[in-house]
């Protein structure tokens, strides 16, 4: 068994809703949580800077007063995203702010910061840190993350080329800490594959912007429900690193899928495609969207793959 930390261990359902650049917000973080899931959200989505206080005080405030009602069903507690790429000049504006209000678990992407850990850790969180192959792996848990999380190839977002069987394999030869894995985990029975992996706890992304809490457009919800593996492009145009995209932004945007050239991986620009930029317009998604059928409540899809786990668990096991 691997080793968790208290606030990762007994949780409602092992999975954790990845935070979602400009559509995770208070209400899809607290509704995540109440049904059982870690909620998280990017601190760079509260806009400007100084909402991210009002967004934490809302979060924390209503998980303590739902925890006192319902103290034999506890809410699952809830992650904020740090960017610590150099390009985010709010790291330290967004981070005394988790340590004011003691987040327990922070998710950092795009770099790996030994001052960063050791701050989380220094007010009892934790640092669950994105990789997409074992070389950042090594190289996050020598700078002190807690734990790893496996972005594989189909995730959405920026995602990894590798397959899910070889990140688990690889990093479990050696590592025997917290380990997430996403990648096109849609289903209450790819939630268990990822368990008999070897991964703790399955990340899961697409699934929850297509839920009534999410802040994305409906046109992007309606989308993922219409679209499947097929409709996703893997490209580095749009933010200088590749990443899963759905095709039908990219052909509503006035550009060819089939023909994005490439862009410098030195810049995280953000933008690209002239007016058009990501995440706004070019619409992130992982491959696992055949299995997204409806827009639903955040509970409802929650209780879908609680009901399908237990399903996979059952048929295995007779």
């Amino acid at each position: 068994m691997s080793r968790l930390p208290p606030v990762l261990k007994n949780l409602p359902f092992p999975v954790v809703g990845s935070p979602l650049f400009i559509i995770s917000n208070p209400k899809l973080v607290i509704a995540q949580c109440i049904a059982g899931v870690v909620g998280s959200m990017p601190a760079l989505n509260a806009r400007p800077a100084e909402q991210l206080e009002d967004w934490l005080a809302e979060i924390t405030e209503t998980l303590a007063a739902y925890n006192k009602a319902n103290p034999d069903n506890p809410a699952a507690p809830f992650a904020i995203n740090q960017i610590v790429h150099r390009s985010n000049d709010r790291l330290d504006h967004d981070m005394a702010l988790c340590e004011k209000y003691k987040v327990p678990i922070i998710i950092t992407s795009l770099g790996a910061r030994e001052d960063v850990n050791k701050a989380v850790q220094g007010w009892g969180g934790i640092v669950l840190h994105d990789v997409i192959n074992n070389v950042f792996a090594h190289k996050a848990i020598d700078k002190g993350a807690d734990g790893l999380i496996c972005v594989a190839a189909g995730a959405g977002g920026h995602a990894s080329v590798k397959s899910p069987f070889a990140m688990v394999q690889e990093i479990r030869e050696w590592f025997d800490g917290p380990l997430l894995l996403a990648g096109s985990i849609a289903t209450g029975r790819a939630v268990l594959a990822a368990q008999a992996m070897g991964a703790d706890l399955a990340y899961i992304g697409s699934p929850f912007i297509a839920t009534d809490e999410a802040r994305a457009v409906d046109d992007y919800k309606k989308m993922i429900v219409a679209s499947n593996s097929d409709d996703i492009v893997y490209s580095n145009f749009y933010t200088g690193v590749h990443g899963n995209y759905l095709k039908g932004s990219i052909v509503n945007a006035g550009m060819d899928p089939d023909n994005l050239p490439e862009s410098d991986p030195s810049k995280m620009n953000f933008g690209g495609g002239g007016e058009k930029r990501a995440w706004r317009d070019i619409w992130g998604c992982g491959q696992g969207i055949g299995a997204i059928r409806e827009i639903v409540p955040t509970a409802t899809l929650v209780a879908r793959l609680r009901r399908e786990y237990a399903d996979a668990k059952s048929s295995l096991c007779q």
